[in-house]
C-alpha cells in the first residue's frame, strides 16, 4: 500500500510537471496578461481616479470668515461707562462672512478638472501600445528561433551522419579526408548555435515574464501560427491613425482641456456676491445693535483682470501648438507607416521566392548529392556544399521572416493595432 501511494504521488508529481512544460500562450493571452497585470497600467488608472476624486472637490464653497473684537473703543475706558452726561461709547462686535460661488465658475472648474483624467487615460493607452509592441517583438523573436532551432537540429542530424558516415569510409579506405574536417568543424559549430538559439529563447521568455509581471524563469511555449497579417493598404495609413493612436487622442484632449481653461479663466472674471452680517454689544448702555451688508467681487475690471487675460492668451497660443504638433505627427508616422507597408510588400514577394523556388531547388539538390554520394558517384565535399547550402538559405530565409514581423509589429506600434 505504501508503495503504491508512493507511486501515485510521483505520477502525480509528473503529470504536474508535463503540464507546466507543456503550457502554451498565444500573443492574445501574452497581451491580456500585460493588460490584467503591468503595474505601469495600474498606477496611471490610480492617477485617472485620483483626478476624477478631486474634480467633485470643484463644486464646494468658500470658507466662512468669523471674527470678533472691539468696534469704535476709546482709548480711555472711562468713556465706556454710563454718566449722567449720557450713554457710554464702544462696542463688542460678532461678525460673519460668507461669499457665495457662482455657478458658472464652479461648472468650468469642474468640466475642466474632470476632464484632466481624459488625457491620462489616453497617456495609458499610449504606454500599453508600446508594451504590447515590445511584447509582440520578444515573441515573434522567439518564434522565429524556435524554428532555427528546428533547422539546427534537423541540419545537424544530417550533419552528424556525414561525419560518421565519412569516419567509416576512411577506415575502410573509401574515402578521403579532405571534406571531413570541414564537416566535423561544422558540426561544431552548429552545436554552437543550438546553444546559442537555446538561451536567445530563454532571453525572450524572461522579456515576455517581465512584461506579464510573473516569475521571471515561470515556463512557458509559444504559438508559431499565424505570424504575417494582412496590414492597411498606404492609403488608409492616414486616416488610421488619426482614429487609432492614443498619442494623438491625448493631443486632442489637450487641446479641449486648454478650451475648458480658457472657459475657466473667462468665468473668473465673472462678479461674485456674498454677505456679511455683525451684531454688536453696546457699552454704557448702548442698544444692541448690528450690520448686514451685501458684497460683491468686481474681478473684470482692468487692473484686476491682466492676469486672466493674460492666461487666456496663453492658453490660445498652446492650443495653436498643440494642433501644429498633431498635424506634425500625422505627417511624420503616416510617412513612417507608408514606407514599411512597401518594404512589408516586399519582404513578402521575397518569403515566396524563397518557399517555392529556392528551398525546394535546394533541398532536391541535397537529395541528389546524397543519393549519388551513397551510390559513391559524389564526393563529401559535395554533399557538404550541399547541406551548407541548403542550412545557409534555411536560415537566410528565417532571418528575412524575422525581418517581416519586425517590420508589422513596427507598423501595428504606429497604427496601434494591440
Amino acid at each position: 500500500m505504501k508503495i503504491s501511494k508512493s507511486i501515485l504521488a510521483l505520477v502525480i508529481f509528473l503529470l504536474l510537471v508535463i503540464s507546466s512544460e507543456a503550457q502554451q500562450l498565444s500573443i492574445s493571452q501574452v497581451k491580456e496578461s500585460i493588460l490584467q497585470n503591468h503595474p505601469s497600467l495600474r498606477m496611471y488608472d490610480s492617477e485617472a481616479e485620483s483626478m476624477d476624486a478631486a474634480a467633485k472637490g470643484a463644486w464646494s464653497w468658500m470658507p466662512p470668515e468669523l471674527g470678533t473684537g472691539f468696534f469704535m473703543m476709546p482709548y480711555n475706558p472711562k468713556y465706556a461707562r454710563k454718566t449722567d452726561m449720557g450713554e457710554g461709547m464702544g462696542q463688542y462686535s460678532i461678525a460673519v462672512q460668507q461669499m457665495l460661488p457662482n455657478k458658472k465658475k464652479q461648472a468650468a472648474e469642474y468640466g475642466y478638472m474632470s476632464t484632466m483624467s481624459t488625457v491620462v487615460k489616453e497617456k495609458k493607452q499610449a504606454v500599453l501600445n508600446e508594451l504590447i509592441a515590445d511584447a509582440k517583438k520578444n515573441y515573434y523573436e522567439w518564434v522565429v528561433i524556435k524554428k532555427k532551432l528546428e533547422v539546427i537540429i534537423q541540419n545537424e542530424k544530417l550533419l552528424e551522419f556525414m561525419v560518421k558516415d565519412a569516419e567509416i569510409r576512411y577506415k575502410n579506405g573509401l574515402g578521403k579526408l579532405g571534406a571531413y574536417y570541414k564537416a566535423k568543424a561544422a558540426f561544431g559549430n552548429i552545436q554552437s548555435m543550438r546553444l546559442m538559439f537555446e538561451n536567445d529563447m530563454r532571453l525572450r521568455r524572461i522579456n515576455l515574464n517581465t512584461l506579464m509581471n510573473r516569475e521571471k524563469e515561470t515556463y512557458f511555449d509559444v504559438d508559431t501560427t499565424s505570424l504575417i497579417k494582412d496590414l492597411f493598404n498606404v492609403g488608409a495609413v492616414s486616416l488610421a491613425l488619426v482614429n487609432a493612436r492614443s498619442d494623438l487622442k491625448a493631443i486632442d484632449r489637450d487641446i479641449q482641456l486648454t478650451v475648458l481653461q480658457q472657459e475657466l479663466e473667462r468665468a473668473r472674471l465673472k462678479p461674485e456676491v456674498g454677505f456679511r452680517y455683525e451684531h454688536m454689544f453696546g457699552f454704557g448702555g448702548q442698544p444692541l445693535q448690528y450690520t448686514a451688508m451685501a458684497m460683491v467681487r468686481i474681478p473684470f475690471t482692468s487692473w484686476a483682470s491682466r492676469m486672466n487675460k493674460a492666461n487666456i492668451e496663453s492658453l490660445r497660443l498652446r492650443r495653436e501648438s498643440l494642433g501644429f504638433e498633431r498635424q506634425m505627427r500625422i505627417n511624420e508616422l503616416s510617412g513612417m507607416a507608408s514606407g514599411m507597408q512597401t518594404e512589408a510588400d516586399t519582404k513578402r514577394r521575397q518569403l515566396k521566392l524563397y518557399e517555392e523556388n529556392i528551398i525546394p531547388a535546394l533541398k532536391n539538390n541535397y537529395k541528389i548529392m546524397q543519393l549519388g554520394y551513397g551510390q559513391n558517384t559524389e564526393e563529401l565535399f559535395e554533399l557538404y556544399d550541399a547541406w551548407e547550402s541548403l542550412n545557409m538559405i534555411q536560415l537566410e530565409y528565417l532571418d528575412q521572416l524575422q525581418q517581416l514581423l519586425t517590420l508589422q509589429v513596427e507598423l501595428e506600434r504606429i497604427l496601434e493595432i494591440k
